[in-house]
C-alpha cells in the first residue's frame, strides 16, 4: 500500500517513513502544504498522514482542497494540541481520524491499518480470501493455516490485491501503489516485473486465486479452482 506523509518536522517525518517502510508500505513524503497538496492531488495513495501546522499552506486548507476535488483517500491528521475545536475542524474538513502529538509510532501504524482496512470494506484486522489469510500487522501470510514465505514486493502486491478483492487491478495501478518516489532509482517500474512477481505469488497460492484479465491486469477471487 502507498502512503503519503505531509509533516514539516523532518525528524518526525523520517521516523514515520522508516516505521512505515519496515511494515512494507511504499512511502512518499512532503514537508510543506503546497508540496503535500500537489502530491495528494496528482498521485494515487491508499492513505495520507497530514500535519495541520504546515508552512506555505496549512493542513486544514490542504485537506479541504482535496475533498473539494473529489479525492476520497483516507486521511489521518496530526495535531500538536489536544484541542477539541481543532479536531472538530479537522473532521469537518474531511479527516477520517486523528492523532495528537506527541504520539507513539505504533499508534499511527495501527490507525493507518484500520483506515486502509475500512476503506476497503474489511471490518476484521485480518483479511481472508478462501484459505489465504493475511495479517497486515506483521505481514504474515498463511495458506490453509500454514505459513508462507513471501518477499517484500510479493507481500505488497498480495496485500493490495486482497484489500481490493474482486476488482480488476491493472499493472500500472499495481506499480503506482507498491512503489514510492524512488521507483525510478530502483528501475523497477516495469510491467514485466509485475508479471514475474505475480507468477511467483501464484506458485505459493491455491490455483485460481489470482486471475488474469487479458489486456487489463489481475483480479483476486475467493472462488478457488
Amino acid at each position: 500500500m502507498r502512503i503519503l506523509i505531509v509533516e514539516d518536522d523532518r525528524t518526525l517525518n523520517a521516523q514515520m517513513v522508516a516505521a512505515l517502510k519496515r511494515e512494507n508500505y511504499a512511502v512518499d513524503s512532503a514537508f510543506d502544504g503546497e508540496e503535500g497538496h500537489f502530491l495528494g492531488d496528482t498521485e494515487p495513495y491508499d492513505a495520507i498522514i497530514l500535519d495541520l501546522g504546515l508552512p506555505e499552506v496549512d493542513g486544514l486548507t490542504v485537506l479541504s482542497r482535496w475533498r473539494s476535488a473529489g479525492i476520497v483517500v483516507p486521511v489521518l491528521i496530526l495535531t500538536a494540541r489536544d484541542d477539541w475545536s481543532e479536531k472538530v475542524a479537522g473532521f469537518d474538513a474531511g479527516a477520517d481520524d486523528y492523532v495528537t502529538k506527541p504520539f507513539q509510532l505504533e499508534e499511527v501504524l495501527a490507525r493507518i491499518r484500520a483506515l486502509i482496512r475500512r476503506a476497503a470494506g474489511h471490518a476484521s484486522a485480518v483479511i481472508n480470501c478462501g484459505p489465504v489469510r493475511l495479517d497486515p500487522r506483521g505481514g504474515r501470510v498463511t495458506v490453509g493455516g500454514l505459513p508462507i514465505i513471501v518477499t517484500a514486493q510479493e507481500l505488497r502486491i498480495l496485500s493490495y490485491l486482497m484489500h481490493n478483492m474482486g476488482k480488476v487491478i491493472s499493472r500500472s495501478e499495481l506499480n503506482e501503489h507498491i512503489h514510492g518516489q524512488d521507483w525510478d532509482i530502483n528501475s523497477i517500474r516495469d510491467s514485466n516485473t509485475i508479471d514475474v512477481l505475480i507468477g511467483r505469488i501464484r506458485k505459493k497460492m491455491p490455483s485460481g486465486l489470482i486471475q488474469t484479465v487479458r489486456g487489463v491486469g489481475y483480479r483476486l477471487s475467493e472462488k478457488i479452482l
